[in-house]
């Protein structure tokens, strides 16, 4: 309860259609209090800051698209920010660095992405917004927070856009900073980052133009909270994933599954390797397990491999996904080992490397099945790390087969023919959209940290804004 003279403030200042406020009469958030109170000591310490709080806190981080210091900033001053966070106007805020150690203790080892899907749907289904009985299955790529450049590298360029920023301002501070770092040495450039940092901060004036301070604070962020995955490598976690056979991206994937009306109702995350057909099934159950009824399920060619078919058919859900000879196989080798991927038409090793050619053989004189044959770069395969069990010492070409079975896929070949599959197919324009807003509004292009821990709390609380705000565009 909060009791304060200044409430009436609220009431004066806040529209009643702010999108905060909406969020907050829609969502009990007191679900978070019990989900994470098995991670505070309720006998030992002082009395910790409300649960609901930080994570509400890092739901406006996500909404917004705000560094950890510039969201603690504005909830100083921005009434509807202290109105949301359960603050009275008087109220002090908390530390940046409360937010950092929210996440790594009390987020830890949560399931939270499943968690947070399940509540925005259950608010949708209670709503009655959701009567479509059809999900629509797609990827969208985020790429790793530190690319495939070395720790140092990230914070040479981190440092660099800093000091550009105040040269803009004045450039007579080139002369105050410390002397660039030149040796190839991490904790040597950490050093010179937290002189660089200090010399900025004492000279207020500069901290007052925002373009100076957000820079400031994105690389006190990156020192901060993820010094450690610094001080080992580059995000671990992340692999490299191709979207065309000439394009690729470091990184991660989401997989997600969401309803005619616009709403997720399942996501899985992976790294960037992964194939997209294989997390049908799992999106599927995830989908049912928030109380969903599913007839049908819209994708595109990658999800239309011969296991899903057979799922699908044993679910009775209609699959609509249009045929690919190249990825709906009778049988191959090795199929844990060689992932398809739909977007460059070409399979990729369990190492990351994508096949450079293929060759399509008729063997129908002998009666028989086709058969494709893909090429890899045997000078790859010779000094790959993955290569034991997979290259043969002296080998001077590395290939991989697929036979096509093309009369197992008779009953979805007519099935792809009618009204009802034509009409479907056009549905699949909103997931797309649904990718676009992801990445464009919320930032969901660039992951906001490293390792795989971290992108699965971005996407959790990506996902529940999204989901939130459709809800709230759906009822208005």
């Amino acid at each position: 309860m909060v009791l304060s003279p200044y409430l009436e403030i609220y009431d004066l200042v806040i529209p009643k259609d702010n999108i905060l406020r909406r969020i907050k009469e829609l969502v009990d958030f007191s679900f978070i209090y019990d989900e994470l109170l098995e991670k505070y000591c309720l006998d030992n310490g002082r009395n910790a800051i409300s649960p609901v709080r930080m994570f509400k806190y890092l739901l406006l981080k996500s909404i917004f698209d705000l560094s950890d210091v510039d969201v603690v900033e504005r909830s100083k001053y921005d009434m509807s920010f202290k109105y949301f966070l359960d603050l009275a106007p008087e109220d002090t805020v908390i530390e940046p660095s409360s937010l950092t150690k929210f996440r790594k203790l009390r987020l830890k080892d949560m399931t939270l992405l499943d968690m947070l899907i399940n509540k925005t749907v259950t608010i949708a289904i209670e709503k009655g917004i959701i009567k479509s009985t059809s999900i629509i299955v797609d990827s969208t790529h985020t790429k790793s927070r530190y690319n495939q450049k070395s720790p140092r590298e990230i914070l040479i360029e981190c440092s660099k856009k800093l000091r550009k920023s105040i040269y803009s301002v004045d450039e007579n501070m080139k002369n105050k900073f410390p002397v660039k770092n030149t040796v190839d040495k991490l904790e040597d450039e950490v050093k010179y980052c937290h002189e660089l940092i200090e010399v900025v901060e004492n000279e207020s004036t500069l901290t007052d133009y925002p373009k100076v301070k957000e820079k400031l604070n994105l690389l006190k962020e990156i020192l901060i909270d993820d010094v450690e995955h610094l001080q080992i490598s580059k995000d671990e976690d992340a692999k490299t994933g191709h979207k065309t056979s000439d394009t690729s991206f470091f990184g991660y994937k989401t997989h997600i599954a969401m309803t005619e009306e616009r709403i997720i109702t399942a996501a899985i995350i992976t790294s960037g390797e992964k194939s997209d057909g294989k997390q049908l099934k799992k999106l599927i159950e995830k989908s049912k397990g928030t109380g969903m009824d599913i007839d049908t399920v819209i994708g595109d060619k990658a999800y239309s491999d011969k296991e899903n078919i057979q799922h699908t058919l044993k679910e009775k859900i209609r699959l609509v996904s249009k045929l690919n000879s190249s990825i709906t196989q009778g049988t191959r080798k090795k199929e844990d080992e060689f992932e398809y991927n739909k977007d460059a038409g070409m399979y990729v090793c369990k190492a990351g490397h994508m096949a450079f050619r293929k060759v399509a053989q008729n063997r129908y004189k002998d009666k028989r099945n086709p058969r494709i044959t893909y090429d890899f770069d045997i000078n790859r395969c010779r000094v790959c790390s993955m290569r034991e069990g997979c290259y043969k010492e002296g080998a001077t070409r590395k290939t991989y087969s697929e036979t096509i079975k093309s009369h197992i896929h008779i009953e979805q070949e007519i099935f792809q023919e009618s009204d009802f599959f034509k009409a479907k197919t056009k549905e699949r324009y909103k997931i797309e959209a649904k990718n676009s807003e992801l990445k464009h509004r919320h930032g969901y292009d660039i992951a906001s940290s490293s390792g795989l821990i971290g992108m699965e709390l971005q996407g959790a609380l990506t996902i529940f804004a999204v989901n939130l705000k459709r809800i709230l565009a759906l009822t208005k």
